[in-house]
């Protein structure tokens, strides 16, 4: 293979290739010498945006070391973390902090370097990617942030999944929480938005209530949730899934985003929408994005902070 050749433990910053993503697994014993020229071979001219890990994922090779396994992106993955020397981390989006991980960087940023932000707890954010050799943003990143960067290796196919969901329900929420009707705000901070929106009476039929409603209802289904809970507090309301019978915190937003939601929901079920202070039951039928039919069944319960949601997801032919 006529690759650079670089150790692991190298620091100089370069994007990891298909040649020493092969050089790294022979080098260890984990594949065949000819089969990795091969590949690398067929492949150098190929102008694909796979990341080399899924190429070889591709090809179902045995792992040497362990006859009896197949590698995945996800072992891939792993065997990457290693040699790069950095924990690896496997993303769930139930316990993804949208808001936050939105606020770190930019989408066209994100997008660029195939880098997802995690989490920010104190002066650390944690910072997910694909390619952990490629660290010479880092320095420029912290800079910026006052932050110090924790990088962490992730399945390149969890990124290319979930980094979009971050940044297009921030951005509904964002543009819901505009609170000048018609006036495009110059402002990009998270925190700007919401304190201008505060006061804003939000219409169940804006287009940004109605994206985030959409939004809800898809990343419900895709997470197989059997029941969606939203529930107002002083100030905020909170967005939960139940899955396998837990309760997952998905998203916490501000009261007035919360009650438009609620008030997008009951028209969408036929539900009284003026009447806020008894129970109510309703009904809606949507179809998932593959086309199965779904029904959730509505319930409404007056608290102190405002109306309380609950829908229960089912699929009739089950």
């Amino acid at each position: 293979m006529n690759t650079v050749t670089r150790s692991a433990t190298s620091k100089v910053s370069t994007k990891l290739t298909l040649g020493e993503v092969l050089r790294m697994l022979v080098n260890d014993g984990r594949i065949d010498k000819a089969h990795a020229e091969k590949l690398y071979k067929d492949r150098k001219k190929d102008s694909s945006n796979l990341h080399p890990i899924v190429v070889i994922a591709e090809q179902k090779w045995k792992d040497l070391k362990t006859p009896n396994k197949v590698f995945s992106v996800e072992q891939l993955s792993h065997f990457i973390a290693q040699q790069a020397k950095v924990d690896f981390y496997h993303i769930d989006p139930l316990k993804l902090d949208f808001s936050s991980a939105a606020q770190v960087m930019s989408k066209a940023y994100a997008e660029r370097l195939k880098i997802m932000p995690i989490t920010i707890k104190g002066d650390v954010a944690t910072i997910a990617t694909a390619d952990p050799f490629h660290t010479e943003w880092i320095a420029d990143l912290e800079r910026v942030l006052n932050l110090k960067i924790k990088l962490v290796m992730a399945n390149p196919l969890e990124i290319n999944r979930y980094l979009p969901e971050i940044y297009n329900l921030a951005t509904s929420i964002n543009q819901a929480n505009i609170a000048k009707a018609g006036q495009i705000v110059g402002v990009q901070n998270f925190e700007q938005l919401i304190e201008l929106g505060k006061d804003k009476n939000l219409d169940a039929n804006e287009q940004h209530v109605v994206n985030i409603v959409d939004w809800l209802l898809k990343y419900a289904f895709e997470q197989r949730a059997s029941d969606i809970h939203l529930e107002p507090r002083r100030g905020i309301g909170t967005m939960r899934f139940r899955i396998d019978g837990v309760l997952h915190q998905v998203y916490q937003l501000p009261s007035n985003i919360m009650n438009a939601i609620t008030s997008r929901i009951k028209l969408l079920g036929r539900m009284d929408m003026v009447e806020k202070r008894r129970p109510q039951d309703g009904r809606i039928k949507t179809l998932s994005a593959d086309g199965v039919e779904i029904e959730l069944r509505l319930s409404t319960m007056p608290t102190a902070f405002g109306e309380k949601l609950v829908m229960r997801i089912f699929t009739p032919d089950v």
